[in-house]
This record gives structure tokens, C-alpha cells and sequence, in this order.
């Protein structure tokens, strides 16, 4: 599991450092939302932290790129992210953004 240099952090969450934590060590929490870059052709993937504790979920591979306490929130970011990336580029490539700016 890896953190982005440039991480994307609800202001709902107040110690992002302990959340960082509690996710490498399996450790459960109710409401973080995990967004991270796709393994797919897809630009990035939401979803519950809780999903993490299922054996067949590789954390390996997993790039994080923001943390929220609710999937409304967790949206409201994308969308941000998705803004900064056509305000800066011109285009939509969320994913090549991040992975340039590692």
C-alpha cells in the first residue's frame, strides 16, 4: 500500500497520519472512504476501508490517493481532483496527472 507524495484529505478527518496507520495494520474504522488510482482502464476507484480486511484484496498494488469520512465527500473530491487536473492540463487523464506527479 502507498500513499500519494500529495495526498487528498477530507477536512472531516482530523489525524490523517493515525488513519494511515489503522489502514496498514488492518485495522477497522467506520467511515473512511479509500480513493485510489484503478487498476483498470478506469481513472480511479472508491470505496469502504473494510474492504481491505478481505484475504483476496491485493494491498500491494494499492496507490492511495485520498481519504475521506463519507462517500459524499469522497465524490466532492474527485471532483476537485478532476477540476485541478482540466484547470492545469486541459484535459481529464486524472490518473497520468497523479502518476507524473508522484
Amino acid at each position: 500500500m502507498k500513499f500519494y507524495r500529495h495526498l487528498y484529505v477530507s477536512e472531516s478527518i482530523r489525524n490523517p497520519e493515525k488513519v494511515k496507520w489503522k489502514l496498514r495494520a488492518n485495522a477497522g474504522q467506520f467511515s473512511i472512504y479509500i480513493i485510489a488510482l484503478a487498476k483498470s482502464d478506469d481513472q480511479l476507484d472508491i470505496f469502504h476501508c473494510a474492504l481491505l480486511q478481505q484475504r483476496f484484496f491485493d494491498k500491494e498494488d494499492l496507490f492511495i490517493v485520498g481519504l475521506a469520512a463519507s462517500y459524499t465527500e469522497a465524490v466532492d473530491m474527485v471532483v476537485a481532483m478532476t477540476e485541478k487536473v482540466v484547470g492545469e492540463t486541459g484535459g481529464a487523464d486524472i490518473k497520468k496527472y497523479i502518476l507524473e506527479h508522484r
